[in-house]
């Protein structure tokens, strides 16, 4: 029998359910809208129904052994989703237990960032890393840190929270309550905050004029970067160097040995990679210059959420 395990990405936009292989191989896969649901019960009553229609896809062939969720804020001690910025439910939402009054298998949660490292880990390019951080820039920043070849969870479960160290001193409001995150500035929905920002101040023509504030996302920004947008390659240099003088901060703390970047800003490569390497370099310790490499994840395009959350299962239950 082949082992499969159901893999779910929760994000503040949109909700990934994957059934994968322990070999990188997505066999089915479902998506919905998180942001559709203001109320947890719903958009759970949603989810079991969607990794339901997952279960009924199952190959003869094959056994399911579990399911793994990687949601912001998720408690890998409590099965809990608590206090998250970029949801819109109840602050604290017993997920593992309300699916497993339905769902009669093993079930795990991590946070999101975690779940992303995991993938790294098991399917990506950090196979061969012991120390190593993986950053994901999405609606918000999330990261999952391996330390000695372990992933770091804190004493409390929330151990690795970058994005919510400051960035500027009382500045943009953040989801979380605080002011001056560094979520707040380097993500899709922080660069697309930038951009506005320069929208306003300058009268200088840009091709993201014609877009309402809604509809602007980091794709578009990219896009018009790539034509040589000033406002777009501006924020793109803005967010670089805020990103770039952080990482610094990490490597003194954390002396990895490689940082992943993964998410939907990430999808810049190059135009968000030399910047930032650059502004690392120029702002790191001495001892630190050149040791860390800073790549786009190696599973960019490959449903990294999922296949992390899958990777849980594989961990827990100790399957290779």
């Amino acid at each position: 029998m082949k082992n499969l395990a159901i893999g779910i990405d929760i994000g503040g936009t949109n909700t990934e359910i994957g059934l994968c292989d322990n070999q990188s191989k997505i066999i089915a896969l479902k998506k919905f809208k998180t942001q559709d649901y203001q109320s947890e019960l719903s958009y759970i009553s949603t989810l079991i129904e969607n990794i339901q229609l997952i279960i009924d896809e199952i190959p003869s062939d094959s056994e399911l052994l579990g399911i793994g969720i990687g949601s912001p804020n998720g408690n890998f001690y409590t099965g809990r989703i608590e206090q998250a910025p970029n949801l819109n439910w109840a602050k604290n939402v017993p997920i593992v237990n309300l699916l497993k009054e339905k769902l009669k298998y093993p079930i795990f949660l991590t946070n999101d960032a975690n779940a992303a490292a995991l993938g790294e880990k098991v399917y990506g390019g950090a196979k061969n890393y012991d120390d190593f951080i993986v950053i994901t820039l999405g609606t918000g920043l999330g990261s999952g840190i391996f330390a000695n070849g372990k992933l770091l969870r804190g004493y409390t479960g929330f151990g690795g929270e970058i994005g919510h160290i400051n960035a500027i001193p009382n500045g943009r409001l953040c989801g979380c309550g605080k002011k001056g995150c560094l979520e707040t500035y380097v993500s899709s929905t922080g660069i697309k905050v930038t951009v506005s920002e320069m929208i306003q101040i300058t009268k200088r023509d840009s091709i993201l004029k014609k877009f309402k504030f809604a509809e602007i996302d980091s794709y578009e920004i990219f896009q018009a970067a790539k034509q040589n947008d000033k406002i777009a390659l501006e924020a793109f240099e803005f967010t670089s160097e805020i990103l770039g003088k952080k990482l610094a901060d990490i490597i003194a703390i954390f002396n990895p040995n490689a940082i992943f970047l993964t998410g939907g800003l990430a999808k810049a490569g190059d135009l968000l990679l030399s910047p930032v390497r650059k502004y690392t370099e120029e702002n790191v310790m001495p001892i630190f210059k050149n040791k860390t490499k800073i790549e786009i994840s190696k599973l960019i395009d490959s449903n990294a959420g999922i296949l992390g959350a899958a990777a849980l299962v594989f961990n827990e239950l100790n399957i290779k």
